[in-house]
């Protein structure tokens, strides 16, 4: 598996490490306190799944031969009362998050593949990472 390496910068921003030297910065907005130099750490939540979900999708239609042209995935978090989400799975938790999803695609498909590749979109590996049971532990080298 791929390691990061978060490093402190000042204030809120912090400076991500990944893959071969590869850096990005995260921030909180201005009205959170931040300087707004990057994407906060729940906006790259939802941007992770709805990377995955459109190269999962995208994969898919290539391996069927289908028009696929393009793939458009919208996202919102956001925490609510357990007992206000009538769909969500009960929890022991007084709050929950709650990711709420629209995904669109681009390209001549028949509504059979555009069924198909909404029922694919649930199956991307972080879909399946942030829907199962997560445990963190200290990092032992």
């Amino acid at each position: 598996m791929s390691e990061v390496i978060v490093r402190s910068l000042g204030n809120f921003q912090n400076e991500v490490i990944y893959g071969e030297g590869q850096t990005f910065i995260i921030d909180e907005p201005v009205s959170a306190g931040g300087d707004g130099a990057g994407p906060d750490p729940y906006t790259l939540i939802l941007a992770a799944l709805g990377g995955c979900i459109s190269m999962t999708v995208t994969m898919y239609a290539r391996r069927k031969n289908w028009p696929l042209e393009g793939v458009r995935v919208r996202l919102r978090q956001r925490r609510i009362h357990a007992s206000d989400c009538a769909d969500c799975a009960r929890s022991e938790q007084e709050y929950i998050h709650l990711i709420e999803r629209a995904v669109e695609f681009d390209g001549p498909l028949t509504d059979e593949q555009r069924a198909r590749l909404r029922e694919i979109a649930s199956r991307c590996p972080v879909h399946r990472t942030l829907t199962s049971r997560i445990e963190i532990a200290e990092l032992r080298d």
